[in-house]
Parts: structure tokens; sequence; C-alpha cells
């Protein structure tokens, strides 16, 4: 815990019992934070996960999707340490392309990642103490330095969060409450791909080292050290963007 934040406060993680999500909640954990570990389906995991941490840790299921959703999670910081930091790290990505995307997944695509953390990111600056500093982190895409048509509606819904993250920082700014982005590449088999691709292509870097949960935490406890930081998002890609690949990674022989 850093002095910005003071001695105890509570960090909203979505999408935090797997994968990424789950990461950022132990590590969080670590460093002394109280934790709200929301998930949509995965209450199992996400109570096993709480138990395991303590420390007053809890969950809460919402439909990151839904109008009411991002209430529901504000609501469960009910009777917590005061509220510092919220990480969007959920997520929905599902594969189309420009010709078969459907309406239907262009309104999933921009309500969970957009509209969704959008409307959360806004209760969760109303539920900071006035006077009392604050950070939300964002979770980008890298491709969106080098966007490819692949997972379509996924990319767009990203491009529209990355303007959210921009204003929302500058709107945020005068109440002391920093915005900012991570911006990973592969990090973990996603959507269709098989491990067996993910091994040959998680290293498709210009530093030829892949990406790993591990480099994300270190970007969020960058972050979260540093006051000073606002409206930036780190590329943790290791110079991936500066391929110019013309698809999504997985779809790329090694």
């Amino acid at each position: 815990m850093t002095p910005e934040f003071g001695s105890r406060r509570t960090a909203i993680v979505t999408g935090g019992a797997k994968r990424i999500g789950a990461c950022f909640v132990r590590a969080l954990a670590e460093d002394g934070w109280t934790l709200l570990i929301h998930c949509r389906e995965s209450v199992a995991e996400a109570e096993a996960i709480a138990a395991e941490i303590g420390n007053g840790a809890r969950v809460v299921a919402a439909d990151l999707a839904t109008v009411d959703g991002p209430d529901r999670v504000i609501a469960a910081l009910e009777g917590m340490p005061p509220p510092a930091l919220l990480v969007n790290s959920a997520s929905l990505f599902e594969l189309d392309s420009h010709d078969d995307f459907t309406a239907e997944a262009w309104d999933a695509h921009m309500n969970a990642n957009a509209r969704g953390p959008a409307l959360l990111s806004r209760g969760f600056a109303r539920a900071v103490p006035a006077g009392q500093g604050a950070l939300i982190v964002n979770l980008l895409d890298a491709k969106l330095a080098q966007p490819n048509p692949d997972f379509y509606s996924y990319t767009i819904s990203k491009m529209a969060f990355a303007g959210v993250s921009e204003l929302m920082a500058r709107v945020l700014a005068p109440q002391g409450i920093r915005v900012n982005a991570i911006a990973p590449s592969v990090t973990m088999v996603s959507g269709p791909q098989s491990r067996e691709n993910f091994a040959k292509v998680h290293a498709m870097n210009a530093l030829h080292r892949g990406v790993d949960v591990d480099d994300l935490v270190r970007a969020l406890r960058f972050l979260v050290a540093s006051p000073a930081i606002t409206g930036q998002t780190i590329a943790v890609d290791g110079g991936q963007r500066f391929l110019s690949l013309p698809r999504d990674v997985q779809f790329m022989e090694s």
C-alpha cells in the first residue's frame, strides 16, 4: 500500500476469479489491499480465492454487460474499507470478422468491454471519499497500436474503451483520481487458440520473449506506486506492435 491510498483501502478487480484477473487479485492481496472480487458466473472460483487471501475479501457476481450490473458491484462495497483502486480486467473475447459480425455480437462486445466498465468506473469515482486519492487501471490490448481485422467486434470495443480511458483521465484528474491502462499482447491461451499454437506464437514479438502474467502484475504495481502518472497506456507486448502483423498472432505461423 502506498501513501497515496492510506493504510487500508479496497481494490475492485473485475473478472477476478480466473486468468489474469485472478493473478491481479492475489498480487494486490499480497500488497495489503482488501479485495472485492467481481465475477460473472465463476462464483465458486472467486469464493475460493477470497478464502485463500482473507483480509475481508468479498465476492460479487454481476454481468457488467447489463444496465444494472455495474451498480451491483458498487453496492457490494457496503461495509468494506473505502475504495481506492479499480482494475477493469473483465472482457468478452469472441472471434468474428468484418464479413460475418452480427449486430448481436457488436452489442455484446460493446456492452461488456466499453459501456460496462465505463459505468462501473463512474460509480467507483462517486464512491471514492472526497479528498482521497484513487486509481483506475483499464486492461486494453496491444493490438490497438497495430490493429488487424481478426476478432472484429472485440477490437472495436477495445478501441472504444481506449477512448473512454483517455476521457476519464481528463475528467477525473481534478478529483484526484488517476486513470491508466495496460495493453498486453497474448499472455494466455485465448479464444479458439490451442496450447500448441500458443507455444509457437507466444514469443512472436521484437524481443522474442513471451509476455506472462508476472509482467502484467509488475505493470499494475508500477502504476499503483506512481502518483504522478495518469492518462497513460503501458504496452506490455515485447515490441509485438513493431511487427505490423496482418492477422492476430494465433493465426500466424511462427
